[in-house]
């Protein structure tokens, strides 16, 4: 009876799975959807081992069962030529070709990589443009800028159908992934750098973005929205960005990094000149250095010249007082606020340990 319960519960569960929206294997996108055919043929060509395998296992243990004493028995036996063969020529022309099968596909698929059609069908226009997005992972929401138009927003992403984007990725404190399974494969954001990724969206309709690496306490409800749109619906939502959004200044930006969750979708009609740069280069706060100005001042043989290290300082500058940033640190003291890193005067020497310690003034997280 137990067993017959279970075998229930078992099929009204694979039932309800039937309603599941399975996007990755459905997406929207010509390079998410080159990325489902890939899965779909490496699982074909390793279930042509699997099955054959699970297949003869089961027919074995029938044949050859105890009570079966019409089954042929042979003690003496040990080898067979013609058995080898089939045993290590069928796995190695296999993963000869999936082998051959992800090669190709790693490098057509490469996130850098710009496109070269829209589909499988239409290749890329010769006058076509390519939309721009800058992509920032905030603690925990997601800004996004469109440096062509002027504009930005928080969790909310829209782009034409059938344009090419160019996404550009960054983040401001620890690492994320940026994911929109409709549209392309996840990419991970990571601060102080810069990530790529190029797609393009083939049908209408809003989809769900978020992200894929765990980032903290409000990692679960860091979601967006994506949209995509026909292009004159596009050129109305940017109009209403326009119309309705705010300006994102250097000091919009600092207090919008601070960690929140349930962030509200906004809209910025205007924006700072040079601000996602400034990002990636951890260098919006006053008084901070640019990552590559630093990295600059030592190429080419010249000697860097001297900085103080508290402007190199790019750790403790996510929150407030008394609130924790997107991770604690060892000694369970909550980070610091911008104010708090930016003294008018140099503070006094603190007493140093006795053990040694090693400090890493371009630490990005």
């Amino acid at each position: 009876m137990t067993y017959v319960k279970n075998f229930i519960a078992l099929a009204g569960a694979t039932c309800l799975l039937t309603g599941c929206n399975m996007v990755v294997m459905r997406p929207s996108g010509d390079i998410a959807t080159q990325q489902r055919d890939l899965i779909i043929v490496s699982v074909a060509l390793m279930l042509l081992i699997i099955v054959p395998v699970i297949f003869l296992t089961l027919y074995f243990a029938w044949k050859y069962r105890y009570t079966n004493t019409e089954a042929t028995y042979r003690p003496d036996w040990h080898h067979s030529t013609r058995l080898e063969v089939l045993i290590w020529s069928a796995p190695l022309a296999i993963i000869i070709a999936l082998g051959a099968v992800t090669w190709a596909s790693t490098h057509q698929l490469d996130p850098y990589r710009p496109l070269s059609r829209l589909d499988a069908s239409r290749p890329i226009p010769e006058n076509q443009k390519t939309l721009t997005v800058e992509v920032v992972a905030l603690d925990w929401k997601w800004l996004f800028f469109y440096p062509e138009l002027g504009i930005a927003t928080v969790n909310e992403l829209a782009a034409p159908v059938d344009v090419p984007i160019s996404f550009k990725l960054t983040a401001s404190s620890v690492m994320n992934t940026f994911y929109v399974p409709a549209l392309a494969g996840m990419i991970y954001t990571m601060p102080g750098m810069e990530t790529r990724l190029h797609a393009v969206i083939n049908r209408e309709g809003q989809y769900d973005g978020f992200s894929a690496n765990y980032s903290g306490d409000g990692f679960s409800r860091m979601r967006f929205q994506f949209h995509g749109m026909q292009q004159a619906a596009f050129d109305q939502w940017v109009e209403r960005v326009k119309a309705q959004g705010t300006s994102l200044s250097r000091e919009t930006y600092l207090s919008l990094e601070r960690p929140s969750t349930d962030e509200p979708i906004r809209y910025y009609g205007s924006t700072d000149q040079g601000l996602y740069q400034a990002i990636v280069n951890l260098c919006v706060a006053p008084g901070k250095v640019c990552m590559n100005e630093v990295m600059h001042s030592g190429t080419h043989g010249k000697q860097a010249e001297p900085i103080d290290r508290t402007r190199l300082e790019y750790d403790n500058r996510h929150t407030t007082s008394g609130r924790p940033g997107a991770t604690f640190p060892e000694t369970g003291n909550p980070a610091h606020s911008h104010q708090e890193i930016e003294p008018t005067e140099h503070p006094a020497p603190t007493p140093q340990s006795s053990e040694p310690t090693t400090t890493n003034p371009h630490s990005t997280h």
